[in-house]
């Protein structure tokens, strides 16, 4: 059984919704945040994340702002924030997806509406006063993730391949560590933001993402020094600590595998193991 479906089935949902700032709004199922805004011309959602977290927030949207759901932009490829999208689709919304997850979607046959429009490098969104800035900055995770900029608010929104207050999930399981440090470079190259919101974890600011561009860095050099002194995977676990990033939440547990992420993507993307100049580790 896939992993997120093994979590979807252990984890009850439960679902909140939160202003983050004017018109921006944070939609929260379990672990999982999307972001909505309300215009005076309609609602731009995005990712449904399971087909009845879509139907609670269609229902949630109606009752409260009684506008029409006029976008469906999804964030990436990955099934566990894209299913749900036809509860928009047939409610009248015009689905939007970079062309890479767009293609991956269909490729695979996810169970999930098609994307009505898709970009290669960036699209804006207008509705009503108010916009949305999609912008596509390399790979990262997945496949096709975007930014999002939520205009006038200034709410920036990025699922995944940055995550704030929390350590990146678990062994980086679809996560490339080189475009993650070059794509965050990329989101604070950008003109400032007010409020950063996650597809995971702590709403915060561009200090935070700043942060967690240190985290990445900090974790993708120790591991890579540790392997050009002949570290095996278990003596890199237990050497590098990073301790000033203790305060993150599962720090302790994902530490350990947050290394074993990198040193795979070392040694199956970079080759390590065909370097002569790398020594071979003594265990």
């Amino acid at each position: 059984m896939l992993a997120w479906s093994c979590w979807a089935k252990a984890e009850p949902q439960k679902y909140a919704i939160e202003n983050v700032k004017d018109n921006v709004y944070r939609f929260t199922a379990g672990h999982y945040h999307s972001v909505f805004m309300v215009t005076s011309d309609g609602i731009i959602v995005t990712d449904p994340i399971t087909p009845a977290a879509a139907q609670y927030l269609k229902q949630a949207l109606a009752q409260r702002f009684q506008k029409p759901i006029k976008y469906l932009v999804y964030s990436h490829n990955h099934a566990d924030h894209t299913l749900g999208g036809e509860v928009f689709a047939q409610a009248g919304a015009t689905v939007v997806a970079h062309e890479l997850a767009a293609e991956d979607m269909a490729w695979t046959k996810l169970p999930t509406a098609p994307a009505d429009i898709t970009f290669t490098q960036e699209l804006t969104l207008k509705l009503g006063d108010s916009s949305v800035e999609l912008q596509y900055h390399g790979v990262n995770n997945g496949r096709g993730s975007v930014s999002m900029r939520f205009l006038p608010a200034n709410v920036m929104h990025v699922v995944d391949w940055i995550v704030v207050g929390r350590m990146p999930y678990k062994n980086l399981m679809g996560y490339d560590i080189h475009g993650m440090i070059r794509s965050t470079e990329a989101i604070l190259a950008l003109p400032d933001f007010e409020v950063f919101v996650g597809g995971h974890a702590d709403i915060g600011n561009k200090q935070d993402v700043a942060s967690y561009l240190d985290y990445l860095k900090a974790l993708y050099a120790g591991v890579r020094d540790g392997m050009l002194q002949g570290q095996s995977l278990a003596q890199t676990q237990s050497s590098l600590t990073l301790s000033e990033f203790d305060h993150l939440k599962m720090y302790r547990q994902w530490l350990p595998l947050n290394i074993e992420g990198v040193y795979n993507t070392l040694m199956n993307t970079s080759y390590f193991g065909f370097r002569t100049d790398v020594p071979e580790p003594a265990e």
